[in-house]
Order: structure tokens, then sequence, then C-alpha cells
């Protein structure tokens, strides 16, 4: 068992790093809160991360499948949604809607 006062001294490391890892992030991104950078980032990268993960999902959807509907027509409803509501979302969660509906029914049928 070890001594006490290694104990004492290991906690006190581990809440040391723990602490510095949570405040690091917040005082590193202070001076970054006027930058014109971050500005332009924070305006293009949601769309950014949405053609990404769009290409990600659909990069190996075989179009002549039956199973290529469900995606497709969500991806059509998440886009119609979009453009209509300017909601991301009301967007999110009808395409979602619609892909889990579909996909459940052509696994029924």
């Amino acid at each position: 068992m070890p001594d006490a006062p290694y104990l004492i001294a290991a906690v006190t490391v581990s809440a040391a790093v723990t602490w510095a890892l949570r405040a690091v992030p917040f005082a590193a991104l202070a001076p970054l809160r006027s930058s014109k950078t971050i500005e332009y980032l924070s305006s293009r990268m949601p769309a950014g991360v949405m053609v990404i993960l769009l290409v990600y999902c659909l990069r190996d959807l075989p179009l002549t499948a039956s199973r290529a509907l469900a995606p497709l027509v969500a991806l059509t409803v998440t886009v119609g949604l979009h453009l209509w509501r300017r909601n991301a979302l009301l967007s999110i969660l009808g395409g979602t809607a619609v892909h889990v509906l579909l996909a459940s029914m052509i696994f029924v049928l």
C-alpha cells in the first residue's frame, strides 16, 4: 500500500492536470474571439460540416439498389425543409424521421 504523502501528491497532480486541461481552452480562445479568421470560419463551417457528412454518408450508396430510396428521399426532404423554413433543427429532425420511416417500411416489405 502506498504511503499517504504519495497518494496525496498523486491526487493533487491529477486534480491540477484535470483543471488545466479544462481551463486552457477557454484561456486560449479569449484572444481569438475578435479574430476575422474565426469570424469567417464560424459563418462557413456549419455548411462545410454538412457537406462532409453528406459525402461520407452517401459515398457507398448504390443508386440502383432499392435501399437507396430512403436516404435519397430523406435528403430531398431535409433540403426542402431547410430551403422552406431555414431552420436547421426542423430540417434535421424531419429528414431523420422520413429516413427512419422509409427504412423501416422498406425492410418490412
